[in-house]
């Protein structure tokens, strides 16, 4: 999986690149280890993807085997030549030949269904370097993140991610790529690759058990931080407890891969996408129902659709929390969003004595592993049939709505959808009996009128989002608040940047307000459903995704909210770019359901918050400038006020961790 920081302007679409042929791939003889790698793990993804309609919605892009040169970028010549000469073995030979390996078979497709993969990955990268797509994905069989320079290894021949990655830097010169691995196991063949480069940032999040999950090596944890140049461009976040949730790897996001991916500014993003951490895998097995979910879910998001809303409780459990505070203290000395965090390594470990009670306890014999296993697949299908219902919801075919208000041809585009406004009878006879004691003066109606239709229509459900321009920010925030609650939503998340003159009552909890502002609003304090961040952007630059990530967005997860309103008001303390950036990673929230309103006339905010509601890429960032001392404790501070309220604000282990 693929995007690109070079041709978001130009580019939209998403490429997606298979081929049958890589199925052919597959175990002739019987292998209690190597069994669960089958030719099914990629046609039934492929077959999932048709019958949710994603193949027509995507840019086919036909593969290609990779050349012998372009596999050396990575591999030596002696592992090429191993590959190569077992087209045209047999059976048996084929066996010696794998049992070199740890964990790999070989069959006499294997060789040219590798190079097919290698060839998908490249021809990826260059559709989305090209500015043909915007992102895309290949589905590859054999996998690539555990092969070495010189040895396959764990179900993969060549590392088609490596390989990528020194294809993108030799042919379009570039010299910032992030490497995203998303897999249960720890992909230690990248590791290797590009432990010394400081061009490639390599982050891993994996199962680990204190080195008792395959692949069991020392370098898997969190103190291997890369090599000579390469120190603090290897990232790995060990999971040392079975059944993280999403809560977890929310943490993780906010408070490890975020800001370090914010301060190295990648030029390509590739995520190696196993999917073995998805439920229903028996251990990095191969659950084919939760495997093919899992790839569409991904094509659906790189498409732009609605994000499903995220389940559970949002707390990340101690031991999450105890990784990365490890993480975060390890990086420490090479990243700058990190040089005033308060950070500590910890060594007594809340799962080490889990690990006494494993060793002393019985283990279960095969028998029994696999009736556990079976009666498991079913709970599973069960599960997952249910799940896939609540999350799955008909895409509108306009995504953004506004009105044919003034001003508004300056930002409409062909993905906006123009909702007809209210008259002002109608909108009276609305205001006089539901919001009489906020609306004090008729010039407002119409505005108002304006901003309720574009919401109904986010309520819904017959468009993801909307953009309002409005002479009165605040009061239409307040508007549109208990609007949405009268409507019967239970959590509404408003985040409001400006001074905030109209403050709703926020004590039911059905609110939860936001307020960036660069100073105190006047008779109002925080608390736990309204809170206040005093914040000025750095003239020089853009600080401000250290406060998104290290709070607005831990703080908004925890709530979960029905629908987000964002609000631009008077005396405004961020620029563009961090309004932007802040409209685009709020979509993740209440199945993308968001209402923008806008009280500056500044038409390129208009047209910059817009894009980002219909999908664009958020513009440049701006220079990059490393949040000053006084904000890191400004957001500390916020964070140790609001964590017991608002769990996912935890990024050390300290009282009040909820969930073991």
């Amino acid at each position: 999986m693929f995007c690109s920081a070079q041709s978001v302007a130009m580019a939209s679409g998403t490429a997606l690149i298979y081929d049958e042929e890589m199925a052919t791939h597959k175990l002739l003889w019987s292998d209690p280890i190597c069994d669960i790698e089958v030719p099914e793990r990629l046609s039934s993804s492929y077959e999932q993807l048709k019958s949710y309609r994603l193949v027509e919605r995507c840019v086919p892009v036909p593969a290609r085997e990779g050349s012998e040169e372009e596999i050396l970028l990575v591999h030596c010549l002696e592992h090429l030549e191993v590959a190569k000469s077992t087209q045209t073995m047999n059976e048996e030979e084929l066996k010696r030949v794998s049992e070199n390996y740890d964990a790999f078979f070989f069959h006499p497709s294997t060789y040219r269904c590798a190079r097919l993969a290698v060839g998908a990955t490249l021809q990826l990268v260059d559709a989305v370097i090209a500015g043909k797509v915007r992102n895309g994905m290949a589905l590859v069989r054999p996998p690539g993140h555990h092969s070495q320079r010189n040895a396959a290894n764990g179900f993969c021949l060549f590392n088609n991610v490596a390989i990528a990655a020194e294809y993108a830097k030799l042919k379009y010169g570039l010299q910032r790529i992030l490497i995203v691995d998303w897999d249960v196991h720890h992909g230690q063949g990248i590791q290797y690759i590009f432990e010394e480069d400081p061009s490639v940032l390599y982050f891993s999040w994996h199962r680990y058990e204190h080195q008792e999950f395959w692949p069991s090596l020392k370098e898997s944890d969190y103190d291997a931080v890369g090599r000579g140049k390469g120190k603090g461009f290897n990232i790995n976040l060990p999971w040392n407890k079975v059944g993280m949730g999403n809560s977890d790897y929310l943490a993780a996001f906010f408070h490890v891969l975020l800001p370090v991916a914010f301060e190295f500014d990648p030029e390509l993003v590739i995520v190696s996408s196993g999917y073995d951490s998805g439920i229903g895998d028996p251990e990095g097995g191969y659950h084919l129902k939760s495997l093919g979910e899992s790839v569409c879910m991904t094509v659906k998001t790189l498409l732009g659709d609605p994000v499903p809303q995220i389940t559970g409780e949002m707390a990340p459990c101690l031991s999450a929390v105890e990784s990365i505070q490890n993480v975060r203290a390890a990086h420490k000395p090479y990243w700058k969003w990190l040089a005033y965090e308060e950070t500590s390594f910890l060594q007594n470990l809340s799962t080490k004595s889990h690990l006494v009670k494993k060793a002393n306890s019985n283990t279960s014999t095969e028998h029994e592993t696999k009736i556990t296993n079976n009666n498991n697949t079913v709970k599973v299908e069960r599960f997952l049939e249910l799940h896939m219902k609540n999350i799955l919801f008909p895409v509108p075919p306009i995504k953004t709505a506004t009105t044919g208000s003034e001003g508004s041809e300056h930002f409409l585009s062909e993905h906006v959808q123009l909702v007809k406004e209210m008259d002002k009878t109608e909108i009276k006879s609305l205001v006089s009996g539901f919001y009489a004691d906020l609306v004090k003066e008729d010039k407002i109606l119409l505005p108002l009128g304006s901003m309720l239709a574009i919401l109904d229509k986010i309520l819904k459900k017959e468009v993801c989002n909307g953009i309002a321009a409005s002479p009165a920010a605040a009061l239409s925030a307040a508007v549109a608040l208990r609007h949405s609650v009268r409507f019967g939503f239970q959590r509404v998340l408003c985040v409001f940047v400006g001074d905030m003159q109209i403050i709703p009552n926020t004590e039911d909890g059905k609110m939860l307000i936001i307020n960036i502002c660069e100073k105190e609003q006047p008779g109002k304090t925080s608390c736990k459903h309204y809170i206040s961040l005093n914040w000025k952007e750095d003239a020089e630059g853009n600080d401000f995704f250290s406060a998104v990530l290290g709070f607005i967005l831990p703080v908004a997860y925890s709530y979960q909210p029905n629908l987000t309103v964002i609000a631009v008001g008077p005396n405004r303390s961020l620029g563009i770019s961090g309004i932007s950036l802040l409209v685009a990673l709020l979509q993740g929230l209440a199945e993308s359901r968001i209402i923008a309103v806008i009280e500056d006339t500044e038409i390129s905010l208009l047209q910059s918050v817009a894009k980002a509601l219909g999908g664009a890429s958020t513009p440049p960032f701006g220079i990059y400038v490393p949040p000053t001392q006084e904000k890191v404790k400004k957001i500390k501070a916020l964070r140790d006020q609001f964590q017991q309220e608002w769990k996912m604000l935890q990024c050390s282990v300290k009282n009040g961790i909820s969930r073991n």
